[in-house]
């Protein structure tokens, strides 16, 4: 469990530091309110992230199927962008899209610099 532990916080700070990176590049080539449209995506990716942490670490004690409520937040956000006119949608999208590429940096990481142990 040790290894999951650190895994679960290596993800999410790399997904807050590029989210950091991404949103201040974002707020200097575009603007800020695409910037600010940007980091509520990220931040509800980095909330999808930490459900979707519990509902692994669930999976060993409980037999139960994990939850598929982490979906709906994704749902509901881009339903209340769609309503709100100075809410962008491709914006907010592609920041809930940061943890799937702190994921694959981490991946690519891990693949191409092992560590020995």
């Amino acid at each position: 469990m040790q290894e999951y532990y650190q895994l679960k916080q290596t993800l999410l700070a790399v997904t807050l530091v590029m989210t950091g990176v991404i949103f201040v590049s974002v707020w200097i080539f575009y603007s800020l309110n695409i910037a600010l449209n940007y980091l509520i995506g990220a931040c509800v990716g980095v909330v999808y992230l930490r459900m979707l942490a519990k509902d692994v670490e669930r999976l060993g004690v409980q037999k139960r199927r994990p939850s598929s409520t982490r979906l709906a937040l994704l749902i509901g956000l881009l339903v209340v962008a769609s309503q709100w006119q100075s809410l962008r949608i491709l914006p907010i999208f592609l920041g809930f899209l940061t943890y799937k590429a702190a994921l694959i940096a981490y991946m690519l990481q891990s693949t191409l610099l092992p560590t020995s142990k």
